[in-house]
């Protein structure tokens, strides 16, 4: 048999600038060091036994095959009347709910949905890192503006608040697509009413889409009510709004999301939908639509759960040379190292991680230019007491 030479085709990347994630690497790392896992954003205790009773009866009940490609009938109308408690919208199950394989798969399609070639989307810095190598493959501009900076050693809501000023500079007739994020990752800021305000006027005569992250929409504190674009009807008309029900129900791993948007957005994203997952894990979809009846306080009951473990860990910090920003959603808490280093946040990270064990996230990951001489690492604090208690015994030794 005669022999050819082997010949790799050329291939040019579509994402050039993307190598392995820093949620991958600092976990990895983690792991080689032993160290303890504050980076990643997953809780280390698991879901409630309702849930997982509810999921092993799916199983054994037959939901074992496809679900239809928009969701399941009964979870769509399970997250409809959850949005009618929550926000005192109206949403039409059928038309306006898509359930997603994990809210990252939702933000992808929404993006595809509306992006082509030329046009621009922006996006707020500090970001999650899934946007805008999204927003690259629909073959869009990503448009990045600064949220505004951290306000050191001050308790003031305004820290990574919106520039709005820099915002509206930013839109282009290009401009297709705006990207918001609340409560944020990686900042645990909040957006506001009066904030959704401001945005409707800053879009009222534009032709762009906004897409809402709200992944942690159930993790909002000190009493602050959740702002969410689909308590803002001139905003909700225009948006999609991406909801995870990992997050709220402690279970990361099973991916499964939810997309709101009115009739003519979920068309197209349904369009992106059906020939990227086309449907979601059944089991997991049925599990949901029987606990969010049978367990509405779950949800109710997010803030107070979240917000003993944020306060206890910011009593912890206080023993350390770190310092805590302000923290008013999310399960992150950002700390100024400053007192402690001069190296740059990812190499600190490294250090803190393979040195003295405790994993953490660099906040410049989160830009697509991050500012200078910016010393600010997140932490995960969705984990056990014992977890953050050894994590901070660690962190006051330095």
């Amino acid at each position: 048999m005669p022999s050819y030479p082997r010949r790799v085709p050329s291939l040019q990347s579509k994402l050039p600038a993307v190598g392995t994630t820093i949620f991958t690497t600092m976990s990895q790392l983690a792991a080689e060091s032993q160290a303890m896992n504050l980076g990643q954003g997953f809780p280390d205790f698991d879901p409630p036994a309702e849930l997982l009773d509810a999921l092993a009866r799916a199983a054994r009940d037959g939901h074992n095959q496809y679900a239809p490609m928009t969701g399941l009938p009964a979870l769509r109308e399970a997250v409809a009347e959850q949005v009618f408690g929550a926000y005192g919208r109206h949403v039409d199950p059928a038309s306006d709910i898509t359930v997603t394989s994990g809210a990252t798969e939702a933000l992808f399609n929404a993006i595809h949905a509306v992006l082509r070639p030329g046009d621009e989307a922006i996006v707020l810095d500090p970001s999650y890192d899934s946007y805008d190598p999204a927003i690259t493959l629909a073959g869009a501009r990503c448009v990045h503006v600064p949220l505004h900076g951290p306000l050191h050693g001050q308790d003031r809501p305004d820290s990574f608040a919106i520039d709005f000023a820099a915002l509206a500079a930013a839109f282009t007739p290009r401009t297709r697509l705006l990207v918001i994020n609340s409560p944020h990752n990686p900042t645990g800021a909040a957006l506001s009413l009066a904030d959704l305000d401001q945005l409707a006027a800053l879009l009222r005569d534009r032709d762009c889409v906004l897409l809402s992250d709200e992944v942690y929409e159930h993790i909002v504190f000190d009493g602050r009510p959740h702002a969410s674009v689909l308590r803002h009807e001139e905003l909700a008309a225009r948006a999609f709004v991406v909801s995870s029900f990992g997050k709220t129900w402690h279970c990361t791993g099973w991916k499964v999301g939810t997309c709101i948007a009115p009739h003519a957005l979920s068309a197209e994203f349904r369009k992106v939908h059906q020939y990227n997952t086309f449907a979601t894990s059944s089991v997991s979809q049925q599990a949901f639509a029987t606990v969010l009846r049978s367990l509405p306080q779950h949800a109710a009951a997010l803030p107070a759960f979240y917000q003993a473990r944020r306060d206890r860990f910011r009593a912890g910090l206080a023993r350390t040379r770190l310092t805590a920003l302000p923290v008013a959603g999310t399960y992150f808490q950002l700390v100024d190292y400053s007192a402690l280093s001069d190296l740059p946040d990812v190499e600190f990270a490294r250090w803190l991680c393979v040195t003295h064990g405790v994993a953490t996230i660099p906040l410049s990951s989160f830009y697509g230019s991050p500012p200078r001489d910016q010393r600010l690492v997140r932490l995960c604090f969705a984990k056990r007491d014992t977890t953050l208690d050894a994590a901070i015994e660690r962190l006051a030794s330095i």
